[in-house]
């Protein structure tokens, strides 16, 4: 099927917004983190992808059309190529309060892993912290280290990508922006709004496959 809109921001920038809009579109199942904790066969292979072993991206998104967040946003670089007619969006956010969001959620999950009691989740937390903490961030998780680093990272991604195959979107825009890149209507609904810390929190204690 391969990927038809694929996300190029970092985690908690509204990623999980995104993919659940995306899915709202007709743009489903659309791939994030979630997937991989409640699918946690995908570690081994992601680990893999981020080691740079060869890669069957079409093997790995089987059943997917769209994909957001961490891992897919680490290669946004290859799945560019891999995937020529796909449109990308840049999910975007104030880098001091996605910096405090990031420390209350992704860097304790990183601290934690290696001693997850879990071994399935413990594989899913130890590639996770492998792809974001040691490749993304190169082992360095300081503050002023992380922000230059996602700064740099969106900087990256808007230079790019061409501007018909972008959108740099903030998930306080709403459908009306993503809606119009992507060609759909807009839903006569609300925006969904969600992935709070404690929900954040949820999804690592209950998996749902």
């Amino acid at each position: 099927m391969g990927l038809s809109v694929i996300g190029a921001g970092f985690g908690r920038t509204g990623t999980m917004s995104l993919k659940l809009a995306l899915e709202r579109l007709g743009f489903g199942p659309c791939h994030h983190m979630v997937e991989v904790i409640g699918h946690p066969e995908q570690a081994p292979l992601w680990r893999a992808a981020a080691e740079g072993k060869p890669v069957d991206w079409d093997r790995l998104f089987a059943g997917y059309a769209s994909a957001v967040d961490w891992p897919a946003c680490h290669f946004w670089r290859a799945l560019a190529m891999q995937y020529p007619d796909a449109k990308f969006v840049l999910t975007v956010r104030d880098a001091d309060a996605w910096y405090r969001s990031v420390a209350g959620t992704i860097l304790k999950v990183m601290e934690r892993a290696a001693a997850d009691p879990n071994p399935q989740r413990r594989a899913v937390m130890e590639m996770a912290t492998y792809i974001v903490g040691d490749r993304t961030f190169g082992g360095r998780m300081d503050e002023d280290h992380v922000k230059a680093v996602f700064r740099r990272h969106n900087e990256a991604v808007a230079a790019a990508l061409p501007k018909h195959r972008l959108l740099v979107w903030n998930a306080a825009e709403g459908w009306g922006p993503l809606c119009a890149f992507l060609g759909r209507p807009v839903p006569d609904e609300p925006f969904p709004r969600t992935n709070s810390t404690a929900e954040f929190w949820d999804h690592i204690a209950n998996p749902r496959p």
